[in-house]
């Protein structure tokens, strides 16, 4: 990766004046080109509980398109992907313009999003750690009992969830939710998809010192019905044990990214237990530079 490149500027919001804007998520901007491609910009915004966070990250949305460019590549005979392979700098002509893109943008297809978060577990953690202790399920899922947190679970399971809109906050739902939204068929297929994916992944990061204890899949389906895979977002922690350990540390989980670790008190402690409308803090100076430097490595 070309840090000078990916780092040297921090773009919190896109301003495409050239091209409708289609939407603006936590975290990515799309634009419109013509009826069958869109531009995906991918800012510095930082999203932690469903919340936009004050503080960008620099280069952030930069570093993020290259990861899942990379698993695009990397799991592409499993399942067709939105790229197009069409140069970002070719659908803009403003100079301005074009130096909001880099590498944090892609040329994608236009597809049809299904209206569900595909997310894979392969280890007990966040949510279904938290619905685990209370019933010994994951999303209506029965577990084993006795499972710990961070422990690795006797197989991945397949755990979607709803799509939330910008301040709304993602929910789990059941199976049979999932499919009464999809249609029974696509639903088992999404399953079915999504389960090899993390497979796949998975077993590829751990030859790398790597554990993937779980991860978030998105498709879209074009007019003619075909699944494409849409967001291929893997949060990642760092394996602390011994290659081969089964169970990984909490902090482990907690900290796939640096920035949840100040997070989690703040928002488990007063935002969701007090009121949400308390105005997020700005993240430290010194945690800022420490979570810049350590993407540029």
């Amino acid at each position: 990766m070309d840090e000078g490149t990916a780092l040297s500027n921090t773009l919190t919001q896109s301003s495409i004046k050239s091209l409708p804007l289609i939407h603006q998520g936590k975290v990515r901007d799309i634009y419109d080109i013509d009826a069958n491609t869109m531009l995906l910009i991918a800012t510095d915004r930082l999203s932690a509980f469903d919340v936009i966070l004050p503080t960008p990250i620099q280069g952030k949305g930069a570093i993020l398109t290259e990861i899942a460019n990379f698993w695009f590549e990397k799991l592409g005979h499993i399942v067709p992907n939105h790229l197009t392979g069409i140069d970002p700098d070719t659908v803009v002509s403003d100079a301005t313009e074009k130096a909001q893109l880099g590498k944090r943008a892609l040329v994608v297809k236009k597809l049809k999003p299904l209206p569900i978060e595909a997310i894979v577990r392969g280890y007990l953690a966040g949510s279904g750690w938290k619905e685990y202790k209370v019933s010994g399920t994951v999303c209506g899922i029965s577990l084993p009992a006795g499972l710990q947190e961070a422990s690795k679970l006797p197989q991945p399971i397949f755990t979607p969830s709803s799509k939330a809109a910008v301040g709304d906050h993602d929910e789990n739902i059941t199976l049979e939710r999932c499919a009464a939204l999809l249609g029974k068929e696509l639903a088992e297929k999404v399953e079915r998809v999504s389960l090899r994916l993390y497979q796949e992944a998975a077993e590829y990061a751990l030859t790398k010192g790597i554990i993937i204890a779980d991860t978030k899949f998105e498709f879209g389906l074009d007019v003619a019905g075909e699944l494409y895979l849409i967001l291929a977002t893997t949060p990642i922690c760092t394996h602390l044990g011994a290659k081969g350990t089964e169970k990984i540390s909490r902090y482990c989980v907690f900290n796939k990214f640096m920035p949840f670790t100040y997070t989690l008190t703040f928002f488990f402690n007063v935002y969701f237990n007090f009121a949400s409308n308390i105005p997020y803090p700005a993240f430290p100076e010194l945690l800022l530079l420490h979570v810049e430097l350590t993407l540029s490595k």
